[in-house]
């Protein structure tokens, strides 16, 4: 069998990273996390130095002991 060799485009690799397709994609899976998690938690988006990034936070004071108490955001987004 033949070897395969792949070569990224460093720019288009960037480029996809950094899209609003790849930021629906992040968002679709906070929006999940926080259906999971119920009341007192939000999605914030925004573009980093390296791709677009979604995060969930425990915005109410119930929430955020909840989230200490037992790593719900990280439960939900499915890491443990």
């Amino acid at each position: 069998m033949a070897k395969v060799e792949i070569v990224l485009n460093p720019a288009g690799v960037r480029e996809l990273l950094k899209s609003d397709a790849m930021m629906q994609i992040c968002l679709q899976h906070a929006n999940r996390a926080v259906a999971a998690l119920g009341d007192g938690y939000e999605v914030n988006t925004y573009v980093g130095a390296n791709r677009v990034n979604a995060e969930v936070t425990a915005e109410t004071f119930l929430a955020r002991r909840d989230n200490m108490k037992n790593n719900s955001i990280l439960k939900a987004l499915g890491g443990g």
